[in-house]
């Protein structure tokens, strides 16, 4: 499966908007190796500031820490790049927000940055949510370092949209 271009990418945005806008909540993201760029897809539509709330960009441990409220222990014992850090980023953006909905991307885009145990193209997301079950999602993206990125927007922008 190739990586989403632009124009998909607008599309999965404005499906979200649509989703949101219906549902009558209110989204925030925490992104680390997509740097922002599930925020930037969801401003893109007109008439966001109705569903989306805010987004964080903790790109650093220490901005994990800090800004999201993820536990040292948790990332010195699985890393960023796991689902504990992936749940405690979603779970915090929720708590420092008054949005409904989280979600949470955290991963290794490459080129370099990979293990035998976590490779490039590996990709931890969390989905939570003031009302409902919290889901984590591990993916396995292949290609150059924006196509891994590209799938990990759309993935993200997919779990908002699946949200119950």
């Amino acid at each position: 499966m190739s990586a989403p271009d632009d124009a998909a990418l607008r599309a999965l945005a404005e499906r979200t908007g649509a989703v949101l806008l219906e549902r009558r909540r209110r989204v925030v993201v925490a992104e680390s190796c997509t740097g922002g760029w599930v925020a930037k897809c969801l401003t893109d539509i007109p008439g966001s500031s109705q569903w989306f709330e805010r987004g964080f960009v903790t790109y650093s441990n220490a901005a994990k820490e800090q800004s999201l409220g993820v536990a040292a222990s948790v990332l010195d014992t699985f890393g960023a790049v796991s689902r504990p850090a992936a749940e405690q980023m979603a779970a915090g953006a929720l708590h420092h927000s008054d949005a409904t909905l989280a979600v949470a991307v955290t991963g290794i885009a490459g080129p370099d940055g990979g293990t035998a145990e976590k490779p490039v193209g590996l990709v931890w997301f969390a989905r939570a949510q003031r009302d409902a079950v919290s889901l984590a999602l591990e993916e396995r993206f292949g290609g150059d370092r924006e196509a891994i990125r590209r799938a990990a927007v759309a993935t993200a922008l997919r779990l908002i949209i699946a949200a119950p």
